[in-house]
């Protein structure tokens, strides 16, 4: 998630534990600190462009040396402000914000490697946007009404709200899960009327809402793309077909970052040729045209394809075309409906 979800969620929930026990602003403040402590690991230079990508959410996000830092920094956290007595306290605050970090990280489509160092697969519910104000907006709320409340409803009222605040939030989140599986269901079904053959199924929500979502069929040589709004007056979707070369993927299975994107994207990958350059893009974050975690992998001259070294080439849409198609296509406007895309762009 974005930072200021992780920065809020840990605000919540150390406040959640701590506030009884130390000032509300100290409990605030050092659970926003560890809130966003995971994500530092961005700053990291891991080589190259792919295996920056790929390694993020990783060791940093893992419940197991999470649980072994938490007493750590529990420790310096108590000594700093000569809380010895309120060591245990902390260490359970501590703990949580830690571990609540990539939990939230792992309901995004991105991928966190909670399992290290005893596996490292990326897991990835995608029942959850990036940034998604119906999830941030609770936890801030909450935390402002019960920093604001103090003195009307002292501190044991106003906490209440922090813990509202929490409870919205994390009802949010089932919400998702529930509505990605009756979203997934009506693209099931769509396909079978259309008697297609998939080999994968991705079903993700749009930017910034639930109320949207993003399908994504795989099919050897081809995958679809379609989208699905709650609002939509009949249960069927729309799919439009593209094609990756997955010979052309073959040719370069063996270099490093094909293998590794191939692997971190769960096999929602397209390889294609543009020009004298070959492209992997990762199809679970962006939509057709545009993909955000798209990389040059190979050059081709007079011997064939070359690999070489990743270079970033990812893009987004405009955002006031895209914010304005995403808004009416959410609402089910006839306008945009169907087979009307951002970018019109398909094969026959």
């Amino acid at each position: 998630m974005d930072s200021l979800s992780q920065m809020a969620l840990g605000a919540a929930v150390s406040v959640a534990v701590m506030g009884r026990r130390t000032p509300l602003l100290r409990a605030a403040l050092w659970g926003a600190a560890c809130g966003t402590l995971p994500d530092l690991d961005a700053l990291i230079d891991r080589g190259d462009a792919v295996r920056n990508m790929t390694l993020h959410r990783g060791e940093t996000h893992a419940l197991f040396y999470l649980s072994l830092a938490a007493p750590l920094i529990a420790a310096g956290i108590a000594r700093l402000h000569r809380e010895s007595r309120l060591f245990g306290r902390w260490w359970l605050a501590t703990f949580l914000v830690l571990v609540t970090h990539p939990l939230l990280d792992s309901m995004t489509i991105y991928g966190t490697q909670l399992g290290l160092p005893f596996t490292n697969h990326p897991f990835g519910v995608g029942s959850i946007f990036i940034i998604d104000p119906l999830y941030t907006l609770p936890l801030l709320i909450g935390l402002g009404l019960a920093f604001g409340l103090q003195h009307q409803q002292g501190l044991h009222g106003s906490l209440r709200w922090n813990l509202w605040g929490l409870g919205l939030s994390s009802l949010y989140l089932v919400w998702g899960v529930g509505v990605q599986a009756h979203v997934r269901g009506v693209a099931e079904a769509a396909l079978r009327d259309r008697g297609q053959d998939f080999q994968r199924l991705l079903i993700s929500p749009t930017a910034f809402n639930s109320v949207l979502w993003r399908v994504v069929a795989m099919d050897g040589e081809d995958y679809f793309e379609g989208f699905y709004s709650l609002l939509d007056p009949a249960r069927e979707v729309h799919f439009d077909r593209f094609a990756r070369d997955e010979d052309l993927a073959q040719t370069l299975a063996a270099h490093d970052p094909v293998a590794r994107l191939v692997a971190f994207s769960h096999g929602y990958y397209a390889v294609q040729a543009v020009g004298d350059t070959a492209r992997i893009s990762d199809l679970r974050m962006g939509q057709e045209p545009y993909y955000y975690f798209t990389f040059e992998v190979a050059q081709r001259g007079p011997q064939g394809w070359t690999p070489a070294a990743p270079k970033p080439v990812g893009s987004r849409p405009p955002s006031g075309p895209a914010l304005r198609w995403l808004w009416q296509r959410l609402l089910a406007r006839p306008e945009v409906s169907g087979s009307q895309r951002l970018v019109p762009q398909q094969l026959d």
